[in-house]
């Protein structure tokens, strides 16, 4: 406790400089073309390389059929929109998703199929420019941050439930960011443990534990865009373009970041998805 007052002061400090996250939403895909293009890359790294997925790359990218489906991206980059430190897919349920078409064996007996309901997957940080850019910030509590984030967009925009698809170990990984997951549901058969289907609520109070835990003490999410991110796509004052809201729905969030603690044991931490 002793370093709490050091440890909010240069909070303040990286939240000007570095802790920027941005909701992309179709209209604003040719804005942020750059920053997509690299949240695909880093997927490729991530899932494909390192993790060796089965999944679609084509000129260094991986995108899949859910991407051309409207997608929105929640990312985390620079001031200047540059450089993309993290990235997760957020889908609404009542289209195609992964949560039905893959890990449907996961879902509890009942319909969770919704306009009310959302899907995201693809959560991923690139743990290396991280590194470079912040060497004291370790890849959990960087994982932490985007977490946070997700649930201040899911609170923001009127979202009340998250749901996960994971391995049993990232449940570790979620109670170092403060969050409790309440598993609804589980089968084998797609990799060596099992994939679970977890349910987190989102409310202040969740908020208030999650930033009590990562020591954060203000929000990481504005609903609207920074003043840098706008000079730098050469776009409106701060202020005059609001984000867009999502529809007032409550949000089930697939993130099949689970994997990613193999991954990290066979590579060093080299990624974190």
């Amino acid at each position: 406790m002793a370093n709490s007052g050091f440890t909010c002061i240069l909070f303040r400090h990286m939240i000007g400089d570095w802790l920027v996250f941005l909701l992309i939403q179709p209209y604003q895909y040719y804005r942020y073309a750059g920053l997509l293009e690299q949240s695909f890359r880093l997927r490729k790294r991530v899932f494909h390389d390192c993790l060796g997925w089965q999944v679609d790359v084509h000129h260094g990218l991986e995108r899949d059929a859910y991407d051309e489906l409207g997608a929105v991206y929640l990312v985390w980059c620079d001031k200047d929109a540059h450089h993309l430190y993290g990235t997760v897919r957020l889908m609404p349920t009542t289209g195609p998703t992964l949560l039905h078409d893959v890990f449907r064996r996961t879902l509890p007996a009942e319909d969770l199929v919704s306009p009310a309901t959302w899907e995201g997957t693809r959560m991923c940080l690139d743990v290396d420019l991280l590194r470079a850019s912040q060497p004291t910030l370790s890849p959990s509590r960087a994982f932490g941050f985007l977490l946070l984030a997700l649930f201040e967009c899911a609170f923001a925009h009127g979202i009340k439930t998250l749901v996960s698809n994971y391995e049993p170990p990232m449940e570790r990984v979620y109670r170092r960011a403060g969050l409790i997951v309440e598993e609804i549901g589980r089968a084998d058969g797609y990799g060596r443990l099992p994939v679970c289907c977890g349910v987190f609520a989102v409310s202040e109070e969740t908020l208030q534990q999650m930033r009590t835990v990562l020591r954060v003490a203000r929000p990481l999410y504005r609903r609207f865009l920074p003043a840098a991110s706008e000079a730098a796509a050469r776009q409106t004052p701060q202020g005059s373009d609001h984000i867009k809201p999502l529809r007032k729905t409550e949000l089930f969030w697939t993130c099949n970041a689970a994997r990613s603690q193999t991954c990290l044991s066979r590579m060093g931490g080299k990624y974190l998805g």
